[in-house]
């Protein structure tokens, strides 16, 4: 997890425009986050930071494991299991059921209903960009979208239990339109959960969101945010510090070298401690993650109402204003936040700039067989 005296630098960094070098310890194929810099960080930030002249970044190429290389058959394999509601439990739900574009890619509800009609502890995010992740889950505890897949779907979500999961895979293999498609997207390999989700993961990381207003900006069109949006922008990156917990390009820290995770308050407020979802924490046992979970992407956040963790907050507005005004005070909040001193009209035009986060594309269920 990457210090908040690193993540604060960061968010410096970006917010003034600096050019940061890389960390050299961060492992191949994962993103690094800037190192910290030498000097404190300013004592007050502008109001506003001219943006037009300042170079942002852009997404780079979705990285792919050596474990497991894209191929067409593989996608298209992975896209049709995505859709299934044969691969739950109960043969009503599938991946898509958590992730449907109607609900901005997230959970239609503040806390997930599984297999079962199971209410699970938490809020399906946003599907997109999934690929960059190093860290899967609120928590961080899986290491890979292989392993999240394999957990979802033994899990709550899907609900098929580790007991039963290998003759699952069996029977859904057996179906006239996948033996096929298994064969030649693993050709010679005996079907097991593996593949399953391997495939699952090869369409996943195709799941990708870059060509956003934003993006468009960022890449040299100066027309593709409005006045507001570009007023936005420079308060986001500049007075409201939001770069601190969402840099660009991805808009969030959690996806710098091993992930970051945070303790905003949410879901702390007028909760005995006993009773408090302890985030990150569980995975690693160590204190300092109490209640700490890892900060979303803020990629088409302004279609993915409700927010947070737990889906408490119903409006972009609303969760503008409670990370603007610094979270709910407890035993771990992160110092990272603290109250702007934004004005309602600066809250409407981080809002607004937000709206220029929102992809283009949308989850199509694959063609019929």
């Amino acid at each position: 997890m990457i210090p908040h005296t690193r993540l604060l630098a960061l968010g410096l960094c970006l917010a003034l425009s600096v050019g940061c070098k890389k960390d050299p310890g961060d492992s191949a194929g994962k993103e690094a986050a800037p190192a910290a810099a030498a000097t404190a960080a300013p004592a007050a930030q502008p109001a506003a930071l001219s943006v037009d002249d300042m170079k942002l970044p852009t997404l780079p190429e979705v990285p792919i494991p050596e474990s497991n290389p894209q191929s067409d058959a593989k996608i298209d394999l992975g896209h049709r299991l995505f859709f299934d509601t044969r691969l739950s439990g109960d043969g009503k739900l599938s991946c898509y059921s958590c992730h449907q574009n109607e609900h901005g890619n997230g959970g239609e509800t503040p806390l997930a209903i599984g297999a079962h009609g199971k209410k699970l502890p938490r809020h399906s995010p946003v599907i997109w960009n999934v690929g960059y992740l190093p860290k899967l889950y609120w928590d961080g505890r899986s290491d890979s979208l292989e392993a999240q897949a394999l957990a979802a779907w033994t899990g709550g979500n899907l609900g098929v239990g580790k007991e039963n999961v290998d003759k699952k895979a069996k029977e859904i293999a057996a179906l006239p339109e996948y033996k096929a498609r298994f064969a030649a997207a693993f050709p010679g390999q005996a079907v097991g959960p593996e593949l399953v989700t391997k495939a699952l993961s090869a369409y996943e990381r195709t799941l990708v969101c870059k060509d956003t207003s934003y993006d468009r900006y960022a890449k040299g069109d100066k027309s593709a945010l409005s006045a507001e949006q570009k007023a936005g922008l420079g308060l986001f990156m500049g007075k409201g510090l939001c770069t601190a917990c969402h840099a660009p390009p991805h808009f969030s820290t959690a996806y710098f070298g091993q992930g970051a995770f945070f303790n905003t308050g949410m879901g702390t407020k007028g909760v005995e401690e006993k009773d408090v979802d302890v985030g990150r924490m569980k995975v690693t046992e160590k204190e300092q993650d109490w209640a700490a979970f890892k900060p979303p992407s803020l990629r088409h956040v302004a279609k993915s109402a409700p927010y947070f963790h737990d889906g408490s907050i119903a409006t972009l507005r609303e969760a503008v204003s409670f990370m603007a005004t610094g979270g709910y005070d407890n035993k771990n909040k992160t110092p990272l936040l603290a109250n702007r001193g934004l004005t309602d009209a600066e809250i409407d035009q981080i809002v607004a700039f937000l709206g220029a986060l929102v992809c283009e594309g949308k989850l199509s269920p694959p063609a019929a067989p």
